[in-house]
């Protein structure tokens, strides 16, 4: 097993920028993605199902980069009515948004023999659906300023592979993947750019209760590194997509993994 990399500083890739991050709340890749796009000199506005867990998130960023650089307010991603209030929330506060992260999935595990149509729903509407509604959200808005934009979505590994399990949470993240594809075609008629990460294993206090240490361990094992990612290295590669340096990068997703298979 390989040690962890040291912590990689800011760089001011997104100073003066606004962005919409899903999901932000707590301590997984959301959280991760906000705390860099603040380090990077972004203005961030984040939202969350749970609102006690975004508020915590917020009052923290916020006493540590400042309240004018930090905003929440609670999204479902499910409800058009919330992602709606989210964008306008923060086009009013900062005249307009230039980045949108689409973080928010839900996870679970059951074999397609056990599923029930609420399991197979319930991970397709968050991961799925809720990442078209921003997505289309986002691309209005951007359609109408015509100053361009930046979307971001967070798609899976298992988008590509199977496991065993996982056929909703695969499907639905096979579907951010070309979602991700045909948005970029749109988009790019009004100088947007839409691509995705996927990730492989990112370690999280989520998915620690929803995954057995037995899954765990043998993911863990098919890592070429022997140890599974932090987040803040899944909000890395998030940062270069949302940045300049990958200006001539669209429709595309970009793995963060080093599985052997």
């Amino acid at each position: 097993m390989t040690t962890n990399p040291p912590y990689v500083a800011g760089h001011s890739l997104l100073a003066g920028r606004t962005a919409v991050i899903t999901a932000a709340a707590g301590a997984g890749i959301g959280g991760a993605t906000a705390r860099r796009f603040l380090e990077e000199g972004a203005r961030i506005v984040i939202g969350d199902a749970h609102e006690r867990r975004l508020g915590e998130s917020a009052a923290a960023l916020a006493e540590e980069f400042g309240a004018d650089s930090v905003a929440a307010l609670p999204c479902d991603v499910t409800d058009q009515e919330q992602v709606d209030a989210l964008f306008a929330f923060t086009a009013e506060r900062h005249g307009g948004l230039d980045i949108v992260v689409n973080n928010a999935g839900l996870g679970g595990t059951a074999d397609l023999v056990d599923m029930t149509d609420d399991q197979w729903a319930k991970v397709l509407d968050v991961t799925l659906n809720g990442t078209f509604r921003c997505t289309r959200t986002a691309l209005r808005h951007f359609k109408d300023r015509g100053a361009g934009g930046i979307v971001v979505n967070n798609a899976s590994v298992i988008g590509w592979r199977a496991q065993r399990g996982q056929a909703h949470y695969a499907a639905a993240k096979a579907g951010v993947m070309a979602l991700t594809r045909c948005a970029a075609l749109e988009a790019a008629d009004f100088g947007v750019r839409v691509n995705a990460v996927a990730p492989s294993l990112a370690m999280h206090p989520h998915l620690v209760k929803v995954t057995t240490p037995e899954l765990l361990a043998r993911l863990t094992e098919s890592e070429a590194f022997g140890r599974y990612a932090e987040p803040w290295e899944i909000a890395n590669v998030i940062v270069f997509l949302a940045s300049g340096y990958s200006s001539y990068m669209t429709g595309e997703t970009v793995s963060v993994s080093s599985q052997r298979a």
